[in-house]
């Protein structure tokens, strides 16, 4: 009898499990599903991003190779709309890339003025990397040394001249040739002074750095 008892309770037991699964499935049953599908379809999203975006970083550098060509081929025209083209709708790092690059082709036409314009634009553009807006900045004050005034070359490149920059010496060099030409002596001495005095600073560039020192102290222009 005590056997009977027991498997009616565990036939009791085993039903009301039953009618609580269904009761939970009738009431929560779509929010399961719910749940499960959005992990399907979020874990099937991800890997399309993942397939779109290296599908689309891979056209994007197939396209700079080739308008790189264009450029060492000189067909300087058409390796610039190439460039405009992946600065529009490249992905990744090549619009910032392609920026530069035009910049480059726009001075090897002798277009100093768009070329300073082109590099001023990435060194100012926030989404690029502090690398290559430095880089851009530094190609920018260059240019200006010969087609701008000093203090248009001290704007793009007078913050980078500090001792944590690695591009410190070649921006004080941009400042010191710069004032040089504006006949700002005292401020070129000064501009060559700190890079003579820096033991980081790369000997080519140390080297230049005291040609014009000693050129300044001969010329008697400074004190």
């Amino acid at each position: 009898m005590a056997q009977d008892d027991d498997s009616f309770i565990r036939e009791v037991n085993e039903e009301l499990r039953s009618d609580q699964f269904r009761g939970a499935w009738q009431r929560y049953g779509r929010i399961v599903i719910a749940v499960a599908v959005l992990i399907v379809v979020g874990t099937a999203g991800y890997r399309g991003y993942e397939y779109w975006n290296t599908h689309n970083s891979s056209q994007s550098g197939d396209r700079f190779l080739a308008a790189l060509k264009l450029a060492s081929e000189n067909k300087n025209d058409e390796a610039l709309a190439a460039f405009g083209a992946l600065e529009k709708d490249g992905s990744g790092a090549y619009p910032v890339l392609a920026k530069l690059r035009a910049g480059s082709v726009q001075q090897s036409k002798g277009d100093a003025t768009g070329a300073i314009a082109t590099f001023s634009a990435v060194g100012k553009d926030a989404k690029a990397p502090q690398s290559m807006r430095d880089l851009a900045r530094m190609r920018a004050a260059w240019l200006l040394i010969d087609n701008g005034t000093y203090e248009q070359v001290a704007v793009e490149v007078q913050t980078m001249a500090v001792p944590a920059n690695p591009l410190a010496n070649s921006a004080r060099e941009a400042l010191g040739l710069a004032a040089y030409k504006a006949g700002k002596i005292a401020q070129a001495k000064e501009w060559f002074q700190q890079i003579a005095n820096d033991a980081s600073a790369p000997r080519n560039v140390a080297n230049r750095a005291q040609i014009m020192l000693d050129n300044i102290a001969s010329s008697g222009k400074a004190p």
